[in-house]
């Protein structure tokens, strides 16, 4: 018995990267998947070889809301129905602030927030009214800003508001929101960003293996190691940071959130109150922090060959 027997999951953006290794998942979790992807040839190969008990190929724009519809009607046509949501497609358009365009603006807002939404509103036509599902929205440690990524930073960051917003909104009726932000993960997509960088795959790699505390990148497909905080349903996990800041502080404790779209967080020891509450002698003094050196997300500036890569 697979934990998704039965079930119907849609993964966009899945015809490579991050969102083929999730529906592959999906796949052995005994779901039917559908995958969706701009490229409709390049989505039916992916999910032909999936080895699903059910797969369906779609090809549409997320940023289409007419397209949108139509896809999501589909999956629940042929597939008997739909019960989790992946929003993964993603693109960058990466550049310094005064050398972004407003199209490079729009194309990064237009895929990751509007088609986001997008998907996620049809879907939860079908998820309100079985008072079940499931959506799982791709942010980024990016989305706590990164040098040459203006818009995919933005981008990132507005899917988790847009994630708890949804969790608040679809809670009530058996629908939760969750987001997860990965550090850098070697797919295609950064691979294409070492090209740009003019650097080769293998060193641009190794530059953000050598950033991160564990020395290594991610790779799709790769499972949980131990030692690493594992969150309740509901938050925004950010891998990278939770494994810098538990090698970089001692005493530091999660704090309790909410079982549907709450953030994970970390704070020091709590302040102690000597005076009035509000006062600025009630508040814990902030705790030192290195300064950043954002590595980026899964794609630097095109320009920024002598920085370390980035971070995700």
């Amino acid at each position: 018995m697979g934990r998704f027997d039965g079930r119907v999951a849609l993964v966009t953006g899945a015809a490579r990267g991050i969102g083929l290794a999730t529906a592959r998942r999906f796949a052995q979790e005994g779901s039917a998947v559908a995958v969706l992807d701009l490229d409709e040839a390049a989505a039916a190969r992916a999910a032909a070889s999936l080895g699903a008990s059910a797969a369906l190929g779609v090809g549409a724009d997320v940023a289409d809301a007419a397209a949108v519809d139509a896809a999501v009607e589909r999956v629940a046509a042929e597939l008997g129905g739909l019960h989790v949501l992946v929003n993964n497609a993603g693109v960058t358009r990466d550049n310094l602030l005064f050398k972004m365009t407003e199209t490079d603006w729009d194309t990064v807002m237009s895929v990751h927030l509007r088609g986001a939404f997008l998907m996620s509103r049809a879907a939860q036509r079908h998820f309100v009214s079985q008072q079940y599902g499931r959506i799982v929205s791709l942010s980024s440690t990016s989305a706590l800003g990164n040098r040459g990524q203006a818009n995919y930073s933005a981008a990132k960051m507005g899917l988790q508001g847009f994630t708890r917003t949804l969790a608040i909104e679809l809670g009530p009726y058996g629908v939760t929101a969750n987001a997860v932000a990965p550090g850098f993960i070697a797919t295609e997509m950064t691979d294409a960003t070492a090209e740009r960088l003019g650097m080769t795959v293998e060193d641009f790699r190794k530059a953000a293996a050598d950033y991160n505390p564990v020395r290594r990148v991610g790779h799709r497909g790769h499972r949980r190691r131990r030692g690493l905080p594992v969150q309740r349903r509901g938050v925004v996990h950010h891998r990278s940071d939770a494994v810098r800041r538990r090698r970089r502080h001692t005493g530091v404790r999660p704090l309790a959130g909410s079982r549907n779209g709450q953030k994970s967080q970390f704070a020091g020891p709590p302040a102690r109150r000597c005076g009035p509450i509000g006062s600025p002698a009630t508040r814990a003094p902030a705790p030192r922090q290195p300064p950043r050196r954002t590595l980026g997300g899964d794609t630097p500036a095109p320009d920024l060959a002598p920085v370390r890569p980035t971070l995700s």
